[in-house]
């Protein structure tokens, strides 16, 4: 369901139209719910704050940003982040677009769980995870208006138990290879829902490592 807020819509492109069905086809309903959500709410915050963005180059980053959790672009050794990155950067690159936006587009799914440091970038870098933000952690959430958060997700639900369902449905996409949580959020899933996981330790690293001194 396309909504209008204040100008805030999907975009009506033969790109647009070809990612959500990519994606609607290939994320549980879940997945597909959140990143449709994270679209509107990092085009409201982009609007809020005045930045100007290209709206495609946002649906692309935000609808992407969770396909590395799914099965078919989950790789053996990558990051969750950079597999999801890695497919979108494939279909924009199939659909000729230009490669400093596909790289705009990429850089926006690698950095969408790393704090602190893309809302210093471009827009849609900084909005992709502005959205990401609101939705899963709830950051920002009193800067939107009720109706705004209303019509959002009565367009696109959260489940009745979506805090949880979201925590295992992260747990799920990366538990394979829990290696590629060194150093990033994605860890503390694994310490919630696996007792045996051991985080990776930085000091260890170095004092580890086959320098001397």
């Amino acid at each position: 369901m396309n909504i209008d807020l204040e100008g805030i819509r999907i975009p009506e492109s033969k790109l647009a139209r070809e990612i959500m069905e990519l994606v609607r086809d290939t994320e549980p309903p879940l997945l597909f719910h959140h990143s449709s959500r994270v679209y509107y709410w990092g085009a409201l915050a982009g609007k809020r704050r005045g930045l100007r963005f290209d709206p495609e180059l946002l649906y692309a980053g935000a609808m992407f940003h969770d396909m590395g959790l799914t099965d078919q672009y989950s790789s053996a050794a990558e990051r969750f982040e950079v597999d999801g990155a890695n497919a979108a950067c494939d279909f924009l690159r199939s659909h000729g677009i230009a490669q400093h936006d596909v790289e705009t587009v990429w850089t926006a799914i690698a950095l969408h769980t790393t704090p602190g440091i893309p809302q210093h970038m471009h827009a849609v870098v900084a909005l992709v995870t502005a959205g990401v933000e609101m939705d899963v952690l709830g950051l920002s959430y009193a800067e939107y208006s009720d109706a705004e958060r209303e019509e959002v997700v009565y367009a696109h639900p959260r489940t009745a138990h979506f805090k949880e369902d979201i925590i295992q449905a992260f747990y799920d996409g990366i538990k394979h290879k829990p290696e590629t949580t060194f150093g990033n959020v994605k860890a503390d899933v694994l310490v919630d829902k696996d007792p045996h996981f051991t985080r990776g330790n930085f000091c260890s690293v170095i004092r580890g490592s086959a320098r001397r001194g």
